[in-house]
């Protein structure tokens, strides 16, 4: 919900960042994977209760994150194979946040985190769905015209995330309270996207067919 108006604000200062990393030859690449192994990091401080280690490991991932994606555009290198491979990662780090105040805590935590770890799946999936469609049927991106592939509104998003795992960090006392009340949210956002998504899908190939004189139903994927 928050990343249309977070992201224009966060481009201009990494700017000078991105033109030094430019100048000594790092690609965007690099820094997706260096971000991850950093990120992922998260995962065994968690589990030994080093709250503030793993909130250093997160923010550094995020700002690799966003370091990636505007080195990739200031040297024109944007491409398919980079943005599969920062979404997958992406993902992956996002999974080891909860898993981690899993291990650290599996008597007190263990049905929250896996109820957060469902809806990670939910929130996932229908994003990425959509994505695939939208390719097919060439969807303008007006929000996000910089990203690979299409990116899907939600209640949930990147900014929302980041926000709740420093929470997490911050006050792990009540991880539990903290992702149940997110996971409600992600629900709601699974909702709207597997429903707004739908109807788009099922309007846009009625026009197709209605323009080309076709079945709907031979311009479905299903």
């Amino acid at each position: 919900m928050l990343d249309k108006f977070l992201t224009p604000m966060i481009k201009p200062m990494l700017a000078p960042v991105v033109v030094v990393l430019h100048k000594r030859g790092i690609t965007a690449d690099q820094l997706t994977v260096v971000g991850f192994l950093i990120g992922i990091l998260a995962l065994p401080l968690l589990a030994f209760e080093l709250w503030y280690g793993a909130l250093a490991a997160i923010i550094l991932n995020r700002i690799f994150d966003g370091l990636d994606g505007a080195l990739a555009r200031h040297a024109q290198q944007s491409s398919s194979a980079g943005g599969y491979l920062d979404i997958t990662l992406d993902f992956l780090f996002y999974a080891a946040v909860p898993l981690g105040f899993i291990l650290a805590n599996p008597e007190q935590n263990a049905i929250a985190g896996a109820l957060l770890l469902a809806v990670f799946i939910g929130t996932g999936s229908s994003f990425l769905a959509f994505a695939i469609a939208a390719e097919k049927f060439k969807l303008d991106r007006p929000q996000f015209k910089y990203k690979s592939f299409y990116y899907l509104n939600g209640l949930t998003e990147g900014t929302e995330t980041i926000a709740l795992f420093i929470a997490f960090c911050i006050w792990p006392q009540h991880f539990e309270l903290l992702a149940s009340i997110f996971a409600t949210a992600c629900a709601i956002t699974i909702f709207t996207r597997i429903y707004g998504g739908y109807h788009t899908l099922k309007q846009l190939e009625a026009d197709v067919s209605s323009s080309a004189g076709l079945n709907p139903q031979e311009v479905s994927n299903d």
